[in-house]
């Protein structure tokens, strides 16, 4: 029994031991999780305050997202990357910048500091993404004329030979956004290639490729199955269903894009 009531305290006492442990662990933690929660929420709510002032005070020219207007980007701006708190900018809006059209601007301290979290709040989301947002306002994108982007679709940019707005293009505005429909108008995305295969017997196997190297070919045919050759067996062609595109690319001047773009966009 001795044994077995010195067994038992060893392990009440591990347990307490470990309890007091997870419970310090948690009561040092806690306060730190939460007041850099606190702190994510003030600079949240700064940058909020700072978007709201940034749009009555300098979207006029600079934008309402700090993209430019007919002042510039400030986004990728060099004053804004090297400004803390708004040390820099501050001077910039309260004196202004009369030869380049800027007035000067009465803030206080609070709303300089506010401008500043939004402007560095964009300038983090910049770099953070890899792409532009879904919501990118259409009418920044929608300055070319639809009727010139229709005859160029049907005439020199050779469009209708591969595409149909009664076909593959039909509604095509509204299952994209705007800036998606321009992305996939200049690069389209997906498997292009068809692979067309020739058995020795004179039969031919035609469909897009899903694999290709120097020893097998392989590919979905009419039914959707999969087929795979070795290449030293049968004759493969491959055909480029993006060669057109990637031509046009080198004759497409700015208003064909901007033309042709807002013809797609009308096709909803």
């Amino acid at each position: 029994m001795p044994g077995h009531e010195l067994a038992s305290r060893r392990g009440i006492a591990t347990y307490v031991t470990l309890a007091t442990a997870v419970i310090f662990l948690f009561a040092w933690n806690g306060p730190t999780d939460s007041a850099a929660r606190s702190q994510g929420d003030t600079r949240d709510a700064a940058a909020a305050r700072g978007q709201r002032q940034f749009q009555q005070s300098c979207g006029f020219c600079h934008g309402a997202d700090a993209t430019g207007a007919r002042g510039p980007d400030l986004v990728r701006s060099t004053l804004v990357a090297h400004d803390v708190k708004g040390n820099l900018l501050g001077e910039v809006i309260r004196q202004g910048r009369p030869d380049k059209g800027m007035p000067a601007m009465s803030l206080t301290d609070d709303q300089v500091s506010d401008i500043a979290a939004f402007l560095h709040a964009r300038a983090a989301e910049g770099i953070e993404s890899a792409s532009v947002p879904k919501a990118y306002p259409v009418e920044k994108l929608l300055t070319g004329n639809a009727e010139a982007g229709k005859t160029y679709f049907n005439g020199a940019g050779g469009c209708k030979n591969c595409h149909s707005p009664t076909g593959d293009l039909a509604g095509v505005a509204a299952k994209h956004s705007p800036i998606e429909l321009q992305a996939r108008m200049l690069y389209p995305g997906g498997k292009h290639t068809t692979a067309v295969v020739t058995l020795a017997s004179g039969e031919q196997v035609k469909g897009p490729v899903e694999h290709v190297d120097e020893f097998v070919v392989a590919l979905r045919d009419a039914s959707g199955g999969f087929r795979s050759f070795r290449r030293d067996s049968v004759k493969v062609e491959l055909q480029d269903g993006l060669a057109a595109h990637r031509e046009l690319l080198d004759k497409l001047t700015q208003a064909d894009v901007h033309n042709l773009f807002a013809y797609l966009q009308s096709l909803k």
